[in-house]
């Protein structure tokens, strides 16, 4: 095996440890985030509280969540919860999805966007 192989190996690994590192911090910024959603939503796959529990929202459906019981709006929105669309969201809920019975929550900074989305990617 030649030097250059070995160097390259590590340096991928290095990168790889670093993009990890960097997704954990960025998950726990979000779980920092997640404490302004959390007065009405759960990270509780079981447990529903105002709102939906936000366990595995990145990806579904809107309004799919058995048990709990969404505004008309958000139920004939047709709305899957991508990245892009929760950005939407979190920023002007109202603007986005009109008649929906969330309170307005206005995460505009695009950083805190990225954290939040971060830590609702990792409630599996």
């Amino acid at each position: 095996m030649s030097k250059i192989t070995v160097l390259a190996g590590g340096l991928l690994m290095a990168l790889s440890v670093s993009a990890y590192a960097d997704e954990r911090m960025k998950v726990a910024a979000g779980e920092e985030v997640f404490k302004r959603c959390h007065a009405c939503h759960s990270a509780d796959p079981s447990k529903n509280t105002f709102g939906p529990s936000l366990t595995g929202v990145v990806g579904r459906k809107a309004a799919s969540l058995p048990r709990f019981n969404y505004s008309a709006a958000l139920r004939d929105s047709g709305v899957v919860w991508t990245e892009a669309n929760l950005r939407k969201w979190v920023e002007n809920n109202d603007a986005f999805v009109p008649g929906t019975r969330m309170r307005h929550v206005a995460i505009t900074d695009p950083a805190e966007q990225d954290y939040l989305i971060a830590y609702l990617k990792s409630l599996k």
